[in-house]
Parts: C-alpha cells; structure tokens; sequence
C-alpha cells in the first residue's frame, strides 16, 4: 500500500554530516528520512527556497525536456529499499499512456516538487521507521541545522537564509550512510 508524503525537512545528519531529506506521511506523523547527494539536497532546496537561475539546472532541464516531449510526471513512488539503496519510479502521463521510469529518490522528490506531483512511500518503509523509533536508538537522522520546510509558516526559511545556509555546506564534510 502506498501513503501520500510531503517534505518536511532537509538537514544534515550529525552523525555523518550527510544530506538528508525527511519525508512525512500527509496527515499523520510518521517519517521517512532518506540520506541523499549533496547535489540532490542543494536541488531540493534551492527549488523550496524559490532560489532561481538564469539558465535551467539538471532537474529544471529534466522537467522542460518531459514537457517538449508532451509528457508531465503525475506521481513518484519509493517503493522499497534493498542493500541500503531505496528505489523510486517515476509515473509520466503521455499521449498514448503511461510510463514508468526507475529512478533515485532524491532525484524523483526533486522533480515532482518542480511540477507538483504527488509523492508516494511504500507504507511499510513508513512502518519500518516507526517501529524503529520505539527501539532504545532512533533510527532517524539527528540533524544539525536542520531547515524546516513544512507548513509555510512563518517558520519556513526565506529564499536568502536558504541560500546562506546551503552556501555554509562543505561537500568534504559529507560522508556515507547506509540505511
């Protein structure tokens, strides 16, 4: 079964000062944290904190080329986790019917996130997570300089703290996890 998700937070994992996405469960409470590049966080966030460029970056290129070719992304799925490594689909709408692509999650966030496409966790991963964070050690990230990037909400971080913050990240700084 899947669950709708949004993107709660983005920060760096203290432990191993690796990029992680926080998705959480529309409506409910639970979470999927999903370590991530540094380029995929740095996608992620400039596109939250409406930070724009002059000319398309990958994603925003990846979005205009499925456009052209009349196609638009209607949903993502992570759906399972196998070795450490989660794995996400892509579900492009077309004339003629529907596609679907493998695909990295944080890729997939950061494409649906730029045309509003609904994102979709496998329920048991969500169960995982919770069943975890009833263990004597939470599963999920401790993040230092967490930003929060649900609510909209005065809260929210604006386009400029944004944009300081991921200007602070040290990619030296990022190590390797596996979940």
């Amino acid at each position: 079964m899947l669950v709708e998700v949004g993107v709660q937070s983005l920060g760096l994992d203290r432990k191993t000062r690796s990029p992680v996405v926080v998705l959480r469960e529309e409506g409910g409470e639970r979470l999927l944290p999903i370590w991530i590049g540094p380029a995929e966080a740095n996608a992620i966030a400039m596109h939250l904190g409406g930070v724009k460029f002059p000319r398309p970056l990958t994603h925003d290129l990846l979005v205009s080329a499925v456009d052209a070719l009349g196609a638009s992304l209607e949903r993502i799925e992570i759906s399972r986790v196998e070795a450490g490594v989660y794995h996400a689909k892509l579900f492009l709408s077309r004339p003629g019917g529907e596609i679907c692509v493998d695909a990295r999650p944080s890729d997939s966030i950061a494409l649906a996130l730029r045309t509003d496409a609904t994102i979709f966790a496998a329920d048991e991963l969500l169960r995982r997570i919770e069943v975890d964070l009833d263990d004597a050690e939470a599963a999920t990230p401790e993040l230092i300089d967490e930003v929060d990037l649900g609510g909209g909400d005065a809260s929210s971080p604006t386009p400029e703290a944004l944009e300081s913050y991921l200007r602070k990240l040290d990619p030296e700084d990022f190590g390797r996890f596996k979940p």
